[in-house]
């Protein structure tokens, strides 16, 4: 028979037993209970997500009415506004980098074969008939218009046909008839003087040879490229207003001394090219690179261009701006080539 001690161990041990035995059930009970809350929630999450999906889903009346409807298009003119203004910033910044003396050599030979496609028909604008009147009439242009020195120098040649004629000019007369070019007298001293060079020390033949040439009366370097690479057919390069503007706009040079210019791009080039180069530069800076007004956004070469946005960039704007047979108007010649595009200038008073 058991002792009252053990019977009470026994029964100590038998509660506890029970009291572990709930807590456990308990646990398990708590434990299913939030098993299943999540699981309700994730439900209601899962159909929450489903029924959102639905509403976006477009049906098929939806989906017609919605290509029926237009696409809202933005006006045209801001279009263009904003594809020019990225085009401005775009150049802008490709100009701002760094370019290396062999990829702006390579770039300027570029330039130089695209403006010979533009203008085939590039030549001299000055009318003449002989390397006198050639020397004359480049000496006449200076601080003036080509077209008025056209203008002016037919009734100067009718009167003094020659060196020997014009070196005996009376200097009241030989002025009165080239007023018109500006800076007359100063004009009439410096032909009078070159005329009677030419008269006592060539022979009264216009000398080939640059040497030569600069030291007549009035004839610098530019005007004895002039001569030479038009009426001897010898290469020069030409370095007036419009071919200094644009070098130091297609970055070719820094320099503004038209002797240090003149030097700078004859790197670039082969000695070939100097005379035509010459010439489509300063048809394209009279045409449409003008020294105020630009014609950006009519230029066909603003792709080799690290100037662009100087000017209009709109194209229709720019169209506006051209000069010459590019915008449909005479040349400055009253004799131009026979494969000149434009219309012949008009003579002096006309019309």
């Amino acid at each position: 028979m058991a002792s009252p001690k053990t019977s009470r161990t026994a029964a100590r041990k038998t509660a506890a037993a029970r009291t572990t035995s709930a807590k456990t059930a308990a646990a398990r009970t708590a434990a299913a209970e939030k098993s299943a809350t999540e699981k309700s929630a994730a439900e209601k999450s899962a159909g929450a997500a489903a029924s959102k999906a639905t509403a976006k889903k477009p049906t098929a009346h939806s989906a017609e009415k919605s290509a029926a409807k237009p696409a809202a298009k933005k006006p045209p003119a801001k279009k263009k506004a904003a594809a020019s203004g990225t085009a401005v910033k775009a150049r802008a910044a490709q100009a701002a980098r760094p370019e290396s003396r062999l990829a702006m050599v390579r770039r300027a030979r570029r330039i130089n074969r695209e403006l010979a496609d533009v203008y085939p028909y590039a030549h001299p604008e000055l009318d003449f008939r002989n390397p006198f009147e050639l020397l004359v009439a480049t000496v006449l242009s200076a601080q003036t218009t080509d077209l008025r020195v056209n203008q002016t120098t037919p009734a100067l040649f009718a009167r003094y046909p020659t060196p020997e004629d014009m070196a005996a000019a009376v200097p009241e007369e030989l002025e009165e008839l080239i007023r018109p070019t500006g800076f007359f007298r100063a004009k009439a001293k410096s032909v009078i003087g070159l005329s009677k060079a030419l008269r006592d020390d060539f022979g009264g033949e216009v000398p080939g040879r640059l040497e030569d040439l600069v030291t007549l009366p009035g004839v610098g370097r530019k005007t004895a490229f002039v001569v030479l690479g038009n009426a001897f057919g010898v290469p020069g390069i030409t370095v007036d207003t419009h071919f200094m503007r644009l070098a130091r706009r297609w970055k070719w040079t820094e320099q503004e001394d038209p002797v240090k210019i003149e030097a700078e791009i004859a790197e670039i080039f082969p000695k070939s090219d100097w005379t035509m180069l010459s010439h489509r530069v300063i048809f394209h800076g009279r045409r449409i690179c003008h020294a105020r007004k630009p014609a950006c956004g009519a230029c066909p070469i603003t792709h080799l261009c690290p100037s662009y946005g100087e000017g209009e960039t709109d194209p229709e704007k720019a169209r506006k701006l051209l000069k010459y047979e590019m915008g449909g108007f005479p040349g400055q010649r009253l004799n131009p080539p026979p494969d000149y595009p434009g219309k012949p200038a008009a003579p002096l008073g006309a019309g």
